[in-house]
């Protein structure tokens, strides 16, 4: 993982994307995260990798505390049947990244294009969005017409989603069999 952070940072350079990165502890959850980090600046933010029912892959980047209804988001991606989230093979496969460590930099490492991004329109009026550079003991934080232009720069347009509502820390899933 140290050749494919360091190509990261090196992409930044080539970019002219000024990317401050601080060590930040690992954690499994959005609330552990809030309490190490202290008086880190900027927006945090959750992401899944979601899968639709022909296996197309999506990179939900929202808000930490944004609720995400996995039940209706599929309408609103145009995707092929409920979403449900990714195996880390899966993750490991198309992104190149262990769970923890899920981030929209990742890019990078997808030459395939397997992967859309979504990104929640409430995280591109920030100043700074903090993400993992392709590990989970940092935290890099970039502007949001940085991340643009870094997702542009690996071929793709992100879907920018009003998500609408919110406060929640939770991702919900109907669990029940999908019908559609």
């Amino acid at each position: 993982m140290d050749d494919a952070r360091r190509r990261l940072f090196r992409h930044f350079e080539s970019l002219g994307i000024d990317a401050p990165t601080v060590p930040y502890p690992a954690h499994k959850t959005v609330a552990e995260g809030k309490a190490q980090r202290g008086a880190m600046k900027g927006q945090f933010t959750k992401n899944l990798l979601l899968k639709d029912k022909k296996g197309r892959l999506y990179l939900v980047v929202v808000h930490e505390d944004r609720t995400v209804d996995l039940r209706t988001l599929h309408t609103r991606l145009g995707a092929n049947g409920r979403l449900g989230f990714a195996s880390a093979d899966q993750m490991r496969a198309a992104l190149g990244i262990e769970p923890g460590a899920l981030t929209p930099l990742a890019l990078l490492n997808d030459g395939a294009g397997a992967v859309t991004v979504v990104i929640d329109a409430v995280l591109m009026g920030s100043e700074q969005i903090n993400f993992h550079p392709l590990i989970n003991t940092e935290s890099t934080g970039i502007a949001p017409r940085d991340l643009l232009a870094f997702i542009a720069s690996c071929g793709r347009e992100p879907a920018i989603v009003n998500f609408g509502g919110g406060g929640e820390e939770s991702v919900r899933q109907d669990r029940s069999p999908s019908k559609g």
